[in-house]
């Protein structure tokens, strides 16, 4: 059970730009919905005691905002269904919180409901978004000395990478030490805005906006999203890592050999496929994204502030040709969809979304209940994300380093995320979400065929 002691809103120490910031078309097509991240701490030493100091949490964090203003601000709804930020300075929530149960209750921290109460929460039927906070924060410390930093960010305002650079520059201010010029957000979204005036003509056929494949014999989707989902963390060691990627390259002449990601991404894709036990003529895709930071040319800042992942897809295939082929073709299709992803292409994203009259039907909301068809990435299709550049693990408050870092909600069917393990040693660990009848079987598939 976790007792709410405080809750207050935190505002930039120094004056900060005020004003309309101006959204990307990138951001307008994100989910306007908060994505929850914890980063979960333990005490290092004897004394299970972590330096915890809620002032120096709340002074920090209002340092923080001084270069990370847009955090501080609000959104509005204008015409088309896009948005508009406000700078305004009207400030981050932060909220207190303490755990009756121990760190060790919480088990392996998968996205359950169990750990929804470790982030703050955003009830949409009752809270407009003119008044939502962008960026809240919940600190909660537990009996054993543990401590759990909870965020949630709007994505509208932020992708992964944005929020990594975040997070790691609050926690070196709440070290006592300054950011370097290095450090400093990039805030200049023009850069991603569409390059051409409306009327648009986009440069190619972006299938990422568009339905994915359906289960033969259904029309809609609407029967998959009613089936009951479940979570897991799979933990994948160093060596069964290099297991795939040995299998992925096996035979194959590569400029490049496959990646980490490619090699992972390709075996859960195959296991999905069997899990889910589909005919051998079902065809599937996956959805995966591409940080543009540095296909851009010239490349982006790499501390630029906003939504710079795009989406992109593999060729839709067939389940029978991803089952009785090796993993390198799995590999192949993967790398393929992430080779589309160049600067003409991204140019040709932002024309695409600019295009679009409505662009609410673009928006990918994980976060609540009921997607629609078009945003609906399950049976028979995976969306696979990849975190494992992210260095999270590097978050210090001067706590030293987390013990885990992941997603708050996962329950979307076919939603998955792979993420670097927290000894850095080349191990990753894998938030899955699938109908709850295909776990068990992906779970058996994906350890037996490694």
């Amino acid at each position: 059970m976790i007792n709410f002691k405080s809750s207050c809103l935190i505002v930039p120490s120094e004056p900060t730009p005020n004003g309309l910031l101006l959204l990307s078309e990138s951001d307008q097509a994100m989910q306007w919905t908060h994505a929850p991240v914890i980063i979960v701490y333990k005490p290092n030493n004897n004394t299970n005691i972590i330096p915890f100091s809620i002032e120096t949490m709340k002074n920090s964090l209002s340092r923080a905002l001084v270069h990370y203003y847009p955090l501080a601000g609000r959104l509005h709804w204008i015409e088309g269904g896009r948005l508009q930020l406000h700078c305004n300075a009207m400030g981050a929530q932060l909220t207190e919180a303490y755990s009756e149960s121990t760190l060790d209750e919480f088990g392996d921290f998968t996205p359950n409901e169990t750990i929804q109460h470790l982030f703050p929460r955003v009830d949409y039927s009752i809270t407009s978004i003119e008044e939502q906070p962008l960026l809240l924060v919940q600190l909660t410390r537990f009996p054993c000395g543990g401590i759990c930093v909870g965020t949630a960010i709007s994505h509208i305002v932020a992708d992964g990478r944005a929020a990594m650079n975040f997070t790691n520059a609050w926690a070196k201010l709440a070290r006592g030490e300054d950011l370097g010029c290095d450090e400093m957000p990039f805030h200049d979204r023009t850069m991603l805005r569409s390059r051409e005036a409306p009327p648009v003509r986009p440069c190619f056929d972006h299938i990422a906006f568009s339905k994915p494949p359906l289960l033969i014999g259904c029309s809609d989707t609407k029967a998959e999203q009613k089936k009951e989902t479940s979570a897991v963390l799979l933990k994948v060691t160093k060596e069964q890592v290099e297991e795939l990627q040995k299998k992925a390259n096996q035979n194959m002449v590569l400029a490049r050999p496959y990646s980490r990601y490619e090699a992972v991404a390709g075996h859960i894709w195959r296991c999905a496929c069997k899990a889910r036990a589909g005919d051998n003529c079902q065809p599937t895709r996956v959805r995966l994204g591409a940080d543009g930071r540095n296909r851009f040319k010239p490349p982006l800042p790499q501390g630029y502030f906003g939504n710079a992942t795009f989406d992109a897809v593999t060729s839709t295939c067939l389940y029978a040709d991803l089952l009785s082929k090796p993993l390198s073709y799995a590999a192949g299709k993967l790398r393929e969809g992430i080779e589309r992803v160049t600067d003409e292409y991204i140019t040709s994203a932002l024309d695409f979304i600019t295009s679009q009259k409505d662009v609410a039907p673009l928006r990918k909301n994980f976060h609540v209940r009921g997607n629609t068809d078009i945003n609906f990435l399950g049976n028979p299709n995976v969306s696979i994300g990849s975190w494992i550049s992210l260095s999270f693990y590097s978050v210090d408050f001067g706590w030293g380093k987390p013990i885990y870092m992941g997603p708050g909600i996962l329950h979307s069917d076919g939603k998955i995320i792979i993420m670097s393990g927290p000894a850095d040693e080349g191990s990753l660990v894998i938030a899955l979400c699938l109908q709850t009848q295909c776990i068990d079987s992906f779970k058996k598939f994906f350890y037996e065929d490694i």
